[in-house]
């Protein structure tokens, strides 16, 4: 007996210990959203400002300006805002839905930039590593002249390049003359491809950066051909944007020992339910895709729409860093609320809360020469600040990027937010700021 009550004393006094430990411990504000709900609107003036947002993007279609779009916005995960305008193929009346797949260029550059955190957290590199540690063959030179024979002469670069230089853009691959004298040894122009207004004389399996070999079978021929050139400039030094995020793309598969492809998918995209993101698909997945235009003297004229045919490619082993990536708005707006959500969503953790606070919350850019510069970048994100930010009600904590044919979007942690507006387009008007203006508008009308 005596036994039995020590034994019960026992308990009493961890279930009593337990109690208290977890009375100590603060209540969380709030339950993270692990999928995304859909917010009914009762308020009238929620119901004004979603008519607003509507007129809006209606009024770009009928003016117009753009062909087809599509716009997202959440807040707290809850959708309070996903609708599509215009046309998905416009000569055929073809209506425009949010279930249509986009081109979306640079967006894929911070998908790659979270598929190679995870690679930190791993703990199989960190990012204040040289990346000659992984890859020998990356340059330690900068160009200084090109002599007249096409030969450069150079010097050795006062620092070595890290993975901080190839996610903040400052590796100077690729940069000032060091991408001259590529592009007069490729002889292929570095405008990417239905960007002069011309249908390409050739079709690529997949998308390619302008200016490279559009043969390559893999992204590792062409980071081979770039590392045998110098650097542009000192790494750190300057920001010359694009080609470092294809540089960290093959350090991804040097690293992991997967192709990148498959290393997105298995730690980023599948986690998340981006069922639809990706950079290649079936042959019908085609008519998925919206029809490319530009403006053109005030008029709509069809673009070149082969990205989306490189995209059906029947190979399909090439894939970007840079660029590539392809889906409907809501599938990307899932990766947006996770990277909102500190790193989870989906019931996936997909990166730690620190790391995400590494990514977008310090600026890895020098100090600009311009004190009119307030322009931020940290590692695969521009960040807002009191200085420059798309529309006053932006916060200091937001951050962002977008895509070349005009897709964008935005996170703001102090609103909880997060909006998305797509279109395809190779030359527009700034549609994304009034949307984006109104976007906060309706986003305000919660509270």
């Amino acid at each position: 007996m005596t036994f039995g009550k020590i034994t019960i004393t026992a308990v009493s006094l961890l279930i009593a210990a337990s109690a208290a430990v977890h009375a100590a411990e603060p209540e969380p504000k709030h339950q993270l959203p692990q999928q995304f709900s859909i917010k009914e609107t009762k308020d009238p003036q929620q119901g004004k400002a979603i008519e607003s947002l509507d007129t809006l993007l209606q009024s770009f279609v009928d003016e117009e300006k753009a062909s087809s779009l599509a716009g997202f916005v959440a807040v707290g995960g809850e959708i309070i805002y996903s609708n599509a305008f215009g046309w998905k193929d416009k000569e055929n009346r073809i209506p425009a839905s949010v279930e249509d797949y986009y081109v979306l260029f640079s967006q894929t550059k911070a998908i790659t930039t979270v598929a190679f955190m995870t690679l930190v957290e791993q703990g199989l590199v960190d990012i204040n590593d040289p990346v000659s540690k992984y890859f020998p063959g990356i340059s330690d030179r900068v160009i200084t002249a090109i002599n007249d024979d096409g030969s450069y002469e150079t010097r050795p670069a006062t620092t070595p390049m890290t993975f901080v230089h190839l996610m903040s853009h400052t590796s100077g691959l690729n940069a000032g003359l060091a991408g001259q004298a590529r592009l007069a040894d490729t002889g292929t122009p570095g405008v990417p491809l239905g960007f002069d207004g011309k249908e390409p004389k050739i079709q690529p399996s997949g998308q390619h950066t302008g200016g490279g070999n559009y043969q390559a079978r893999f992204l590792k021929q062409e980071m081979l051909d770039l590392a045998k050139y110098p650097l542009g400039f000192d790494p750190g030094s300057e920001w010359n944007y694009h080609v470092s995020t294809n540089m960290l793309g093959y350090l991804i598969e040097r690293i992991s020992g997967q192709p990148l492809q498959e290393y997105v998918r298995e730690k980023v995209l599948d986690p998340l339910g981006m069922d639809e993101t990706d950079w290649y698909y079936a042959p019908e997945a085609q008519e998925r895709f919206v029809k490319p235009y530009s403006l053109v003297d005030g008029k709509l004229v069809p673009g070149s729409e082969g990205y989306s045919r490189g995209a059906v490619s029947a190979q399909q082993p090439y894939a970007e860093g840079a660029i590539g990536l392809n889906g409907p708005i809501e599938d990307y707006a899932r990766f947006c609320q996770m990277l909102l959500n500190k790193g989870t969503f989906n019931g996936h953790r997909i990166l730690k809360p620190e790391t995400v606070e590494q990514m977008t919350s310090i600026n890895r850019l020098p100090k600009p020469a311009d004190p009119n510069n307030h322009f931020q970048f940290g590692l695969g994100f521009e960040l807002f600040n009191a200085h420059k930010k798309p529309v006053p009600a932006v916060s200091d904590s937001a951050y962002s990027w977008g895509g070349m044919m005009g897709t964008a979007y935005i996170i703001d942690p102090e609103r909880d937010l997060i909006a998305l507006f797509y279109l395809n387009m190779y030359q527009r008007d700034d549609l994304y700021t009034g949307f984006l203006r109104q976007a906060y508008q309706l986003a305000n009308q919660q509270h």
